[in-house]
């Protein structure tokens, strides 16, 4: 007879690993997105390992990277510019911002007067991301180079420069200790990209109303998916389930409506909601969107739009006229 198995206890799962690891995702959408010629993204190379084994993505995500870049990417530059207009600069807060490579981006284009427009921009995130980011801006050239000098903290997961700094928070917990860079006279913009819908709605919603009641003039861009109560929906929560992912936000702003909501109930007197769908069809430029269907061929357009149709980017503002529309991208 075979000896009984012992059955050591096992080590608690870390329940925020699965969140974490969606940055990876978006991450290597972007090389592919790149590597494809829809953006040009010199430095995100620098944050993803092997950029060259990461294996390119279907047309639709590449397309849908595309738009959420170009939309978002046009927002902040709205906003830095007219900041600029009426004699101030700004400030840019980054909510689990991860691999994101605006920054260098920004501050790296010779002929863009937006980095001189800046007072700060501040990145938050888990420290296991923080920790992998400094130490890419520590080892790559291409990242440390564009900083100047800079200090990092003992356990190297919170960076310090002139402008840009970056620190480990759990957004679920942060203390107004951990914005203490930040002046709340200054016009700042926070960005959330995929990251409020990982939050229960009640903690989601006392960190925008922080942000709305703590600084003069704020602005926010929220980029997450929506309307999951449809057979689609159902299909993509169950394969994020499948990898331990769960969206305990998604539920409470199933609508564009609701999206817009959120924010002028939170402390911004403006809000709109826009899905991919819409920005695509009507906010970038006829030239552009022929530009862009040369570089792969899609064949499912239909399945194109269903996905652009369930993600949204929503923005709201307080105390500041910033424009309230996309430009045409």
């Amino acid at each position: 007879m075979l000896p009984r198995r012992t059955v050591f206890p096992s080590h608690r799962r870390d329940p925020d690993a699965s969140i974490r690891g969606t940055d990876s995702d978006a991450s290597q959408a972007r090389i592919s997105a790149v590597r494809k010629q829809y953006l040009n993204d010199p430095f995100i190379g620098c944050l993803v390992p092997q950029p060259h084994l990461v294996p390119s993505r279907p047309p639709l995500i590449n397309i849908g990277t595309y738009i959420r870049s170009e939309a978002i990417d046009e927002l902040v530059y709205s906003w830095i510019r007219h900041a600029s207009l009426v004699g101030k600069r700004a400030q840019i807060v980054s909510l689990g911002a991860g691999s994101d490579t605006r920054f260098w981006r920004i501050a790296s284009d010779p002929s863009s007067p937006l980095k001189s427009a800046l007072v700060r921009y501040l990145e938050l995130d888990f420290s296991e991301n923080t920790s992998v980011k400094v130490r890419a801006i520590k080892e790559k050239k291409e990242l440390h180079s564009v900083l100047g000098e800079f200090t990092t903290s003992e356990t190297e997961s919170s960076l310090t420069s002139s402008i840009y700094a970056i620190r480990d928070v759990d957004l679920r917990q942060f203390q107004n200790s951990d914005l203490a860079l930040l002046d709340p006279s200054v016009p700042t913009l926070v960005l959330a990209e995929c990251v409020l819908v990982y939050m229960d709605p009640t903690v989601s919603d006392a960190l925008l109303k922080w942000f709305s009641h703590t600084f003069s003039a704020v602005g926010a861009v929220i980029y997450e998916m929506f309307g999951l109560n449809d057979n689609f929906g159902r299909v993509m929560k169950e394969n994020l389930r499948s990898r331990n992912v769960t969206l305990p936000g998604v539920d409470a702003y199933p609508t564009l409506e609701a999206q817009c909501h959120r924010l002028t109930a939170n402390g911004f007197t403006y809000g709109r909601s826009l899905s991919l769908k819409t920005i695509r069809s009507q906010y970038i430029d006829p030239g552009e969107l022929s530009r862009i269907a040369k570089l792969e061929f899609l064949d499912e357009l239909e399945e194109l739009e269903l996905v652009l149709n369930h993600y949204a980017i929503s923005w709201g503002t307080k105390g500041f006229n910033e424009p309230s529309t996309l430009r045409v991208l």
